[in-house]
């Protein structure tokens, strides 16, 4: 849960709660809010005028971060509110949430507080947690923005540490500037400027002990990795961060291209589905599609690891008709014929999502199934002259009871005179796609034989003899009925 901190102290002169210092403007400008300033107004990242929820650890990063929006840019006009979590992950961080209240008050900024329900274990878990608190916290107070301190030396650890572990070229481009409306303001400042404006301003802020513990392989990498690095090659840092940049701008230039293939390979689309054009596919180079494939997944919150994105270059290129592939947790590849469809396959229903009309024994009856969400009515008689209309008839003698009537399943085969056939296989060969399939009543013996298929036909039974007993079974639409 969260709460909001409104009380706030005068901004005078002397020490916030826990040892922050009060700050108004300085009597120095430092270079870096003049280069901030500059920055906003060529990104975009924040507009004059808005209202900003800033990320608020008590770090140092964070602490200079709002100060800098607090007190650097009046020309801009923010309405800031600070949020901190507590991740509750070590002893003491109770302490840090009251001394960033403590620091918002003596600023005269409200603050969202949160907290963890139990400790979290892993970052991962914490980046989470946090992002989730951050989201709600700027809903609930119409933050346009949530401003979090990233800075380039951040940056430069996030792509080494995806580096050592095999990002492909997408994963270079680093911690982007904007994702969503989260942005990151001190992105292109290096750390050392950061503290250099915390000193001369006569900022104070928390030191979390974790981040010098050598447990955390992201720790590892700025205390150890990345000075070994300099010393090797010096410039090291530098050059990953143009790597990074680099990598941002490929990236950019293969949207650009993407966005006009997506939109000659996509016929179709609802917010469960999207429909391909599989000839517009095969035109493409395999790295092309691995790349398409990616983008549209994401249209459908899905993120492809590499199997996934594997899976369905090769469904694209060699599937057959009525195939399907996962290509990520909850999601199939298809085929109907020329087009591939992506489906969010929906969570296992309860029983009565398929809810079939038994048959128990030779007799009248009636009843309602559901197949692929369709009603369907069902009504049977022997001998009943007042259904001639049957849709299916069978001769007594030949049925073994009960029967039913139902969806396709996986498996189903039905038998003719020249033998027996797989449903899939005449569904292709009846050109009947996926949702008509899924639709299309199956009258079966239980545990036994299919006897008749909406769209297929009647299997090879023998027909009824004249003076012997029928069963006659209609199936229509429920509304029709």
């Amino acid at each position: 849960g969260w709460t909001m901190d409104r009380e706030a102290g005068s901004r005078c002169s002397g020490r916030a709660a826990g040892g922050a210092r009060r700050a108004v403007a300085p009597p120095t400008v430092p270079a870096l809010e003049h280069r901030l300033n500059e920055h906003l107004r060529e990104s975009r990242l924040i507009r004059p005028g808005a209202t900003v929820l800033v990320a608020v650890s008590g770090g140092a990063d964070s602490v200079v971060l709002l100060h800098l929006l607090r007190f650097a840019l009046p020309a801009w006009r923010l309405r800031l509110i600070a949020g901190h979590f507590d991740h509750r992950m070590r002893e003491g961080s109770a302490d840090d949430a009251a001394w960033v209240a403590g620091l918002c008050r003596a600023w005269d900024v409200p603050l969202v507080r949160g907290s963890a329900t139990e400790p979290l274990r892993t970052e991962d878990d914490a980046r989470r947690a946090r992002y989730a608190f951050l989201r709600d916290a700027a809903r609930q107070a119409d933050a346009e923005v949530i401003a979090t301190a990233h800075h380039a030396d951040d940056q430069v650890e996030t792509v080494l540490f995806r580096i050592l572990r095999g990002t492909g070229i997408d994963g270079l481009a680093g911690i982007p500037e904007r994702r969503g409306n989260v942005v990151r303001p001190l992105l292109p400042f290096r750390r050392a400027e950061i503290l250099a404006y915390a000193d001369e301003v006569g900022l104070r802020y928390r030191i979390d002990p974790t981040n010098l513990q050598g447990g955390f392989t992201r720790n590892r990498l700025r205390l150890e990795a990345l000075p070994l690095l300099e010393s090797i090659v010096p410039g090291a840092s530098r050059a990953i961060e143009r790597l990074a940049s680099a990598a941002r701008a490929d990236r950019e230039a293969w949207d650009a291209v993407l966005e006009r293939l997506e939109d000659e390979a996509v016929v179709a689309q609802t917010p469960e589905t999207i429909e391909l054009a599989r000839p517009v596919l095969l035109g493409y180079h395999p790295g092309v599609l691995a790349r398409l494939y990616r983008r549209i997944l994401r249209r459908i919150g899905i993120q492809p690891g590499k199997g996934g994105t594997r899976a369905a270059v090769e469904f694209t290129i060699s599937g057959g008709s009525g195939a399907g592939v996962e290509v990520g947790r909850g999601v199939l590849l298809e085929r109907d014929f020329d087009r591939d469809r992506i489906t969010r396959v929906p969570a296992p229903a309860g029983p009565g999502a398929n809810r079939p009309v038994r048959i128990e024994e030779a007799g009248s009856g009636e009843g309602v199934a559901v197949v692929g969400g369709r009603s369907v009515a069902v009504r049977w008689g022997v001998n009943d002259s007042s259904t001639p209309e049957a849709t299916v008839e069978l001769p007594l003698a030949a049925l073994r009871f009960p029967l039913e009537v139902r969806e396709w399943r996986p498996g189903d085969r039905m038998k003719f005179r020249y033998g027996t056939k797989k449903l899939k296989k005449l569904f292709v060969e009846r050109r009947m796609g996926r949702e008509e399939r899924r639709r299309a009543p199956v009258l079966a013996e239980v545990g036994g034989r299919v006897l008749w298929v909406e769209g297929i036909g009647t299997a090879a039974v023998p027909s009824p003899e004249p003076g012997h007993p029928r069963l006659q079974i209609v199936v229509r639409d429920a509304e029709h009925v």
